[in-house]
């Protein structure tokens, strides 16, 4: 899954740059990105809490 949420995030992100640039959306991605950077680090706080961890114990054997 931590995979797949990556590369969803790069495919999206990806898109909206390209919309941007070839003029589709009319929106400043900087100016975006100034305002809205701190729910970057929410989602990836979520995903990463979220996220199912491998079962180990202290010596490393699962």
């Amino acid at each position: 899954m931590k995979g797949n949420f990556a590369a969803i995030v790069l495919i999206v992100v990806g898109a909206l740059f390209l919309l941007s640039n070839l003029g589709v959306l009319n929106f400043s991605v900087v100016e975006v990105l100034r305002v809205w950077w701190p729910l970057v680090l929410i989602a990836v706080g979520a995903a990463l809490f979220l996220m199912p961890r491998d079962k180990t114990d202290s010596d490393g054997r699962r």
